[in-house]
């Protein structure tokens, strides 16, 4: 199996081991970065070692194939199917005079402001630690940014793309998008993504920036 067909369960074995909840049978991200979790495989002791990790009401996402589970005392709150993404270049785009800057610490509240005002996906109190983020300002207001977030060998995945309604049109998204792939690819890593399989107008934009889809996977969200 390739790492990116379970790429939760290879990124909490690996990047985020320091943030990682549970053992060899299940784990999760500590859910103050993320609602991340995966089973080392679907067989029964993974499921009830998964099922005690949820020891609050958070959601757990799992991402990758074959993963409609329903560990005992949870049940599915909702699921979708995405297309995982992957790119070997970044296709060029116009040289524009985009002036932005790498966030820190002292813009965590305004990123998950436009986070939760955009939603790019799950994005908690401490998502913008996962990874090196960046962003444009208009004005002193953080209206675009994007990131890092799983990270495996040989692989990190672009994620917390958003632009401020307000600012959207401009090509912002892409510009960033397209700075994060090339640090990744100067790094040796391919960058990967997900987008939900349905957003066909999406996947056409991502595409143009040279990703490719590599794969569907199913991503279930579990409530206790």
């Amino acid at each position: 199996m390739h790492p990116l067909d379970r790429p939760v369960w290879h990124t909490l074995r690996s990047g985020w081991a320091a943030l990682a909840q549970g053992d060899g049978q299940a784990m999760r991200l500590d859910p103050a970065y993320g609602p991340f979790a995966a089973t080392g495989d679907d067989k029964p002791d993974g499921l009830t070692a998964l099922a005690a990790l949820a020891n609050d009401d958070s959601e757990m996402w799992l991402v990758g194939q074959d993963v409609a589970i329903t560990p005992p005392g949870m049940t599915i709150a909702r699921t979708a199917t995405l297309a995982q993404m992957v790119a070997t270049t970044v296709i060029p785009a116009p040289a524009t005079d985009l002036e932005w800057i790498v966030l820190d610490e002292a813009d965590a509240a305004e990123m998950r402001a436009l986070a939760l005002l955009t939603r790019p996906g799950p994005f908690h109190p401490l998502t913008h630690r996962l990874g090196r983020f960046i962003g444009v300002r208009d004005k002193g207001q953080l209206v675009a940014m994007a990131g890092e977030r799983m990270r495996l060998p040989g692989f990190t995945e672009v994620s917390g793309v958003c632009t401020h309604p307000d600012f959207r049109g401009r090509g912002l998204a892409g510009a960033l998008m397209r700075i994060v792939m090339q640090a990744m690819l100067d790094r040796g890593e391919t960058p990967f993504l997900h987008a939900y399989a349905a957003h066909d107008r999406t996947i056409a934009l991502y595409e143009t920036l040279g990703f490719a889809v590599r794969a569907e996977l199913s991503i279930v969200v579990l409530v206790r």
